[in-house]
């Protein structure tokens, strides 16, 4: 569902990615871990189109998204860190302004809207204007619209930053969920405890590079330093 084949990208005299190489399968929860400035963030942001790779190509569910931009775009979604939304838009009306531009039936978006709403604890302020909404209040109607789009990739960058321990546990939750029902999911992500526990795959960037990619049980094997026992463990040997 996603692929990347031979990604650079350079400012400069600086790559900020060094030849990657990976693939996420229909299905699969890809944890993708770094140090800040190992290029965890341009690489999400080449795969949602929003910038151009130096050389090397990225597809989502078949489409070049440089070639094809906006049938890859069609069938993903990206939730940043900083989440962005309209601020003279209620949340009810994201939600609504969302479901059209993604085509999802009407009936469809008069069931689902309040659930996603009440879900996420949103549905007293949904009549309010975004502008007044809290950094995690956005971040958790991004995430709602999502899943009222149910694209073929989710793209996170830091998904729960902002969000309170209630919220994370939800999402955690809601991730499993969008897996199952056949998306790939790519995430960014500091929080290698959740990598460990729900990521199917990981992979460590460091400097650019790919250092490592496999399920964590494979990854947890490549060092054979004493006492380490946890994905935490390798990611600091492997990022020295």
């Amino acid at each position: 569902m996603i692929e990347i084949k031979n990604l650079t990208k350079s400012f400069g005299n600086f790559k900020a990615v060094d030849d990657l190489s990976l693939s996420v399968a229909p299905g699969e929860i890809f944890g993708f871990l770094g140090p800040n400035g190992a290029g965890k963030t341009t690489t999400v942001k080449i795969l949602s189109g929003i910038m151009r790779p130096t050389s090397g190509s990225v597809s989502v569910a078949g489409f070049d998204v440089a070639a094809s931009p906006l049938e890859a775009k069609r069938r993903m979604a990206y939730i940043p860190d900083e989440p962005f939304v309209y601020p003279k838009l209620t949340g009810w009306e994201f939600m609504r302004f969302i479901g059209d531009i993604y085509a999802v039936p009407a009936a469809e978006q008069k069931k689902r809207i309040p659930e996603l709403l009440e879900t996420f604890e949103l549905t007293a302020a949904s009549g309010e204007l975004l502008e007044g909404y809290s950094h995690g209040m956005k971040q958790k109607l991004l995430i709602a619209s999502v899943l009222l789009r149910k694209p073929k990739v989710v793209l996170f960058d830091e998904p729960t930053v902002g969000l309170d321990p209630k919220s994370i546990r939800r999402f955690k939750t809601l991730l499993a969920d969008i897996a199952r029902g056949g998306a790939a999911v790519f995430m960014c992500t500091h929080i290698l405890d959740m990598a460990e526990r729900l990521c199917h795959t990981v992979g460590i960037i460091y400097r650019g590079r790919l250092v490592t990619k496999g399920t964590v049980d494979e990854v947890k094997k490549l060092t054979a330093a004493p006492g380490v026992r946890s994905l935490e463990d390798v990611f600091l040997e492997l990022t020295e």
